[in-house]
């Protein structure tokens, strides 16, 4: 693709990495949250971590959409499909996160129900225009980035009369996120994660603008950093940051500008407030319930809303025992924190969400930096046996 490599430049990122070591000050750590999962994955792929000086750590986010919805709206999926009958499509990765009991819209599919990957929105419009006498409901799932093309699909289905479609919407918002897990030490002290700044996701920015984070300068003076996914992207964020922390400074800047503006897409936006309205609260896997953090179909589109026109049952879902997901999706932990990274949980046998998705933090991890981690699990697992014996 063209203008791919030049953000791939090695000699460039030996460069940016030396004015990064120059810069820091060894005195202190620096703590910045990638949000998006694309951005730990870059982080990884292109050994990132590696060039930075050992003070300034990375703490991995929600990452994803996949990575935050809670088990009880995955079994609500289920549900539609084996008490309602519907035909569910969904995008790939939501096929094999685990819900209740480990079962997954993969075995659900396995055992007969009727569900179905798609590309796109308009794939699950086409599937709706093939079985009319047929319920279609489509999993919405996402961030800002993904949700124009939901609000799209409901508004060609109304054009063309398409009676059988629906969305059972599960679109939530990234800034009210942010603040909520900036705001989680006043509500659990446990929760609490030093942060000095913040990697701004790349793609929902594209669509929201830079405008929706300046409340993190102005009430938590936290500075962001807008970045991009490649490489010299990531570590010229992080000089940005750093020189934000050293100067005292707290802004809202944006490196991603090749993309992003202050306004986004406004059109985009116009979009979405026709179709969508904020929910009061939702709830996302590893930070509770969330306000004003998730959107749902307004009423004067409620013939497409799949939870206006389905029953759904009330249900108390948990998370997999000794799952470290939820801490991790906080930054509080990371996936050498969890006993069942590599050993029980693994792509192939996922035990949450942040194994599965191919954004998620423990994907990152056993992708490209499996044998490490586990080397540093076994070395904290003899560790803690040497404690046992001398106590012993």
């Amino acid at each position: 693709m063209k203008y791919v490599e030049e953000f791939r430049d090695r000699a460039l990122a030996e460069r940016l990495a030396a004015t990064i070591r120059a810069e820091v000050d060894p005195a202190r750590d620096y703590n910045f949250m990638e949000f998006c999962g694309g951005h730990t994955h870059a982080i990884f792929r292109y050994g990132v971590q590696d060039l930075v000086p050992a003070n300034v750590h990375f703490v991995h986010g929600p990452g994803c959409p996949v990575c935050i919805l809670p088990i009880r709206r995955l079994d609500d999926a289920i549900e539609l499909v084996e008490r309602h009958g519907v035909i569910l499509c969904s995008y790939g990765d939501m096929l094999r996160v685990p819900a209740s009991k480990r079962r997954s819209l993969m075995s659900v599919k396995a055992e007969g129900g009727d569900v179905r990957m798609v590309y796109s929105t308009l794939d699950a419009l086409d599937v709706a225009r093939k079985n009319p006498d047929r319920e279609v409901v489509f999993l919405g799932i996402g961030f800002e980035t993904t949700t124009p093309p939901t609000a799209l699909a409901i508004r060609q289905a109304e054009i063309e009369g398409l009676t059988n479609f629906s969305v059972f919407c599960n679109h939530v918002l990234t800034p009210a996120a942010i603040r909520h897990i900036l705001d989680a030490p006043e509500i659990d002290p446990a929760q609490a994660v030093r942060l000095d700044g913040f990697l701004g996701p790349s793609h929902v920015s594209a669509v929201i603008g830079s405008e929706p984070y300046e409340f993190l300068s102005e009430s938590y003076a936290k500075p962001v950093v807008i970045a991009g996914f490649e490489p010299l992207d990531v570590l010229h964020s992080v000089l940005m940051l750093i020189r934000q922390v050293n100067e005292g400074r707290v802004a809202v800047e944006n490196q991603y500008a090749r993309v992003v503006t202050r306004e986004g897409n406004t059109r985009a936006q116009a979009l979405v407030a026709e179709i969508f309205e904020r929910r009061a609260a939702f709830e996302w896997r590893g930070l509770g319930s969330v306000p004003d953090s998730a959107l749902s179909i307004r009423e004067s589109y409620g013939a497409f809303d799949a939870e206006r026109r389905f029953a759904l049952s009330a249900k108390t879902s948990r998370e997999v025992k000794s799952c470290e997901c939820p801490a991790i999706l906080r930054g509080v932990k990371k996936p050498k924190d969890c006993k069942l990274f590599g050993t029980v949980c693994t792509p192939d046998n996922p035990m949450g969400s942040c194994m599965v998705s191919s954004e998620g933090a423990c994907a990152a991890y056993w992708t490209y930096r499996r044998a490490e981690t586990l080397a540093e699990m076994a070395a904290d697992r003899a560790c803690v046996a040497a404690g046992l014996e001398d106590a012993a």
